[in-house]
């Protein structure tokens, strides 16, 4: 699935050419993904895209009305797990599985192409942004080590589970938690409350590292994600635990190992990333050494 660093990188390849662009036609094939479909169809032609903007895993296009028309629209994309928000010449040809054309006033095409329709597509009035997206968490990228600190600290959950929950961190996924936390050296399962204050430190720095690096490589290209140019991205030559079971800690050279946290599939090193005591530790400890036997 797409992650903020994808998601940011769509977005700054959008803002190239989207904003002043008017939208002069829709043409939509399958819409089970689509709030409003019909909204969107109606509403959409003449609009005057002003702004391409990230808020966590969402695009947000703030839409213009016209001069006779009050009020503005957002459109907003959630891209899911296959979904790609691309431009092109309208006469480029048709990716299979496109299900969204919107045609543009430099004779441009905005497509939106998702295989298995997971991702979401959702007209709103500018003022309804806050019911919409207001229950999302803070960006970690904005987020001050302070605040981060606080919110986290402040839930009894394990650390993996808090940074995916999009109510509480907005934007992060599989890969760049589990890069992150093993950047900090922490195990997915501590509990974020009995952090101390420099392992906070460790995780919050990790973070912004990670997210930065990554949109600097223009994204993790592990399954379908391409940016708004349609072109892959490389960070996935950079990871270094995530889907990595059984290969070697490019630190300490011990195995990575699997388990399943918050539903997730989730890597880690044993040797550096130390479990959480208890019963449950105990055990993943012991069937490790067996499983290294």
């Amino acid at each position: 699935m797409p992650e903020l660093p994808e998601v940011e990188t769509v977005v700054r390849g959008l803002q190239l050419v989207l904003p002043g662009r008017r939208i002069l036609d829709v043409r939509l094939g399958k819409t089970d993904f689509m709030d409003d479909p019909a909204a969107i169809e109606r509403e959409l032609p003449g609009k005057r895209i002003a702004t391409v903007r990230r808020h966590g895993k969402f695009i947000v296009l703030r839409l213009e009305a016209a001069d006779d028309e009050k009020g503005e629209l957002l459109l907003l994309v959630h891209l899911g797990m296959t979904g790609q928000l691309i431009t092109c010449p309208a006469e480029a040809p048709v990716l299979p599985h496109t299900h969204a054309f919107f045609s543009l006033d430099d004779g441009r095409e905005l497509r939106y192409t998702d295989i298995r329709r997971f991702g979401r597509m959702q007209l709103i009035a500018s003022g309804e942004r806050a019911d919409v997206l207001g229950g999302l968490g803070f960006d970690p990228l904005e987020a001050s080590e302070p605040e981060f600190r606080a919110t986290l600290a402040a839930r009894r959950a394990q650390v993996k589970a808090l940074l995916l929950d999009q109510h509480v961190v907005r934007g992060m996924g599989n890969i760049y938690t589990d890069e992150s936390l093993w950047r900090a050296r922490i195990h997915p399962r501590r509990m974020a409350a009995k952090l101390n204050r420099a392992e906070f430190g460790r995780l919050y720095r990790a973070v912004q590292r990670v997210l930065t690096e990554a949109i600097r490589s223009r994204g993790s290209s592990v399954s379908d994600y391409v940016d708004a140019e349609g072109q892959r991205g490389e960070f996935q030559l950079k990871h270094r635990v995530y889907q990595r079971e059984e290969k070697q800690c490019f630190r300490c050279r011990a195995r990575i190992r699997r388990i399943i946290v918050a539903g997730r599939s989730s890597y880690f090193c044993p040797s550096c990333q130390r479990a959480p005591r208890g019963g449950n530790a105990r055990r993943l400890r012991v069937g490790v050494r067996k499983r290294g036997r």
